[in-house]
């Protein structure tokens, strides 16, 4: 009976702890979006009429309004107001329902939090060289990949457990090492490639290699490799459709990436001219609102259901 009396109660607190966490979600939502509006407004329809330059002779509109490529531009502006917007509430999600799960479980939320809020920041100086210079912003972006891939990475042994982590190595190095090592690779070549620095295809490649080691490290989803660093059979039942889940997004919402590179002006694989710049900003942001806020997701709900089944 007591123990039916504590159920009750933990469950109770759970509720209301659940729509508290939701009705700070709910306002921080809409906060960012009334601070960030006006500013769109302004940008989207601005006020200020084409203009005639008196030295050239030429005419000159405002961004978003010149008659070149507006389509992509505005969907490009789009996800970067979108992007930090999003990644900006998704800290806030993180952070409030980390009290709602169970102490070894923390930790993994701490991470989502850390990578979205990261994220929301360099989203936040992306949009503005956008909105002001007009230019997909390649530093900001490497600036915020190099500290959040190798934190994705982290995300998956914080959510498994030690327990599931295997102490077997690859050239040296175990779980940990492979995943920071590989996102170290696949994030350094991709700046090499886009900066003009090396060969764009070999760039691709070798950035491939390090996104390959760190799915030899944490394995394949739907069976398809159980992971050089992995036990599955230690996975506890509850976390078995997260793990999987973070897999997918490894395998398959990192593929969107590569899609962009291609189009990097730079790289100049696939030349469309001005709009190559465009589409490779829309890929990467799309890939970025997909994967860090769904990775973030994903553990919460395994993380969840884990501490569900500790208190049952």
């Amino acid at each position: 009976m007591s123990n039916m009396l504590n159920n009750s109660d933990t469950k109770l607190r759970s509720l209301k702890l659940n729509r508290r966490n939701s009705v700070i979600f709910a306002v921080l939502m809409l906060s960012l979006t009334a601070v960030a509006m006006p500013a769109a407004a302004e940008i989207i329809n601005p006020s200020a009429e084409c203009v005639t330059n008196e030295l050239t002779g030429e005419e000159e509109c405002p961004f978003l309004n010149d008659g070149s490529n507006d389509g992509l531009e505005l969907v490009t502006f789009f996800l970067f107001f979108v992007g930090y917007i999003s990644m900006g509430a998704a800290f806030v999600f993180f952070m409030s329902e980390r009290s709602s799960v169970a102490k070894e479980y923390r930790t993994t939320m701490t991470i989502s939090a850390l990578i979205v809020g990261i994220a929301a920041f360099h989203y936040y100086y992306m949009r503005g060289v956008y909105v002001d210079h007009q230019v997909v912003s390649v530093e900001y972006r490497y600036m915020d990949w190099i500290i959040t891939v190798p934190l994705m990475a982290l995300k998956f042994p914080s959510l498994v457990g030690k327990d599931a982590i295997t102490d077997t190595k690859f050239a040296g190095l175990g779980f940990t090492g492979i995943c920071f090592t590989g996102a170290l690779i696949m994030i350094g070549f991709g700046y090499v490639g886009e900066a003009g620095l090396m060969d764009g295809y070999l760039a691709l490649i070798l950035g491939g290699v390090g996104w390959a080691m760190i799915m030899v490290a944490t394995g394949l989803p739907f069976g398809l490799y159980d992971g050089l660093g992995v036990d599955n059979s230690k996975i506890k039942d509850e976390l078995k459709w997260s793990t999987d889940a973070l897999r997918t997004f490894i395998l398959v919402g990192w593929i969107i990436y590569p899609l962009g590179y291609l189009f990097s002006p730079e790289v100049n694989i696939i030349d469309i001219g001005a709009k190559g710049e465009l589409w490779m900003g829309i890929a990467y942001n799309i890939a970025d609102i997909i994967n860090k806020i769904g990775f973030g997701v994903v553990a919460w709900m395994g993380a969840k259901k884990a501490t569900e089944a500790l208190n049952a």
